[in-house]
């Protein structure tokens, strides 16, 4: 199958980037040849995602959506008439949470699937990081409030890694098979 394996990740604070960055690696480590690519910094057009061989996207959510450059992302993806096989993860800190972690227990990941109309080879969602002393006090107020509510830690000093990297790895173990 001629074309590239696009990867592109939509982060704030950093946590999708690094899922990203271990998905590419494990890839590659399977002789996989992989982009990866910002989708803030170098979003994609429709002859970028036409001409892939397959294209994955890690996306995080911020109060309660994709970021931005996720969502123009899809939309792009969406319009393509010839569409290549799509992996989508979204990255979330409600993923933390059992049951929460899969395409169908992710609200964040349903809503986008049915909103692009995507049918997504592999579809899943990745708890984030909470890192309180890294947010903006704004961020944090906000962060800490939502935390509150979904029984989450508000101590403003609680850095917590919530991302399981055996599920990342076993998730880049079954794109593999895709790809």
């Amino acid at each position: 199958m001629s074309g590239e394996i696009l990867l592109f990740y939509a982060s704030r604070d950093g946590q999708a980037r690094r899922i990203a960055a271990r998905i590419a690696e494990r890839l590659s480590d399977n002789d996989a040849q992989v982009t990866t690519r910002d989708a803030a910094i170098t979003p994609p057009t429709s002859a970028d995602l036409e001409a892939a061989r397959f294209v994955l996207l890690i996306a995080a959510v911020r109060y309660g959506r994709h970021l931005p450059e996720a969502l123009r992302l899809l939309e792009t993806y969406a319009a393509v008439p010839t569409k290549p096989p799509l992996a989508f993860a979204s990255v979330n800190l409600t993923a933390r949470k059992p049951g929460k972690d899969t395409a169908d227990g992710s609200v964040y990941a349903r809503k986008a699937i049915v909103r692009y109309r995507l049918d997504p080879t592999l579809a899943t969602a990745f708890a984030g990081r909470l890192d309180y002393p890294r947010y903006s006090w704004r961020d944090r107020q906000i962060i800490r409030f939502i935390m509150w509510m979904t029984g989450g830690p508000t101590e403003p000093t609680a850095q917590v890694e919530y991302t399981d990297w055996a599920a990342v790895d076993a998730y880049a173990a079954r794109l593999v098979e895709w790809i």
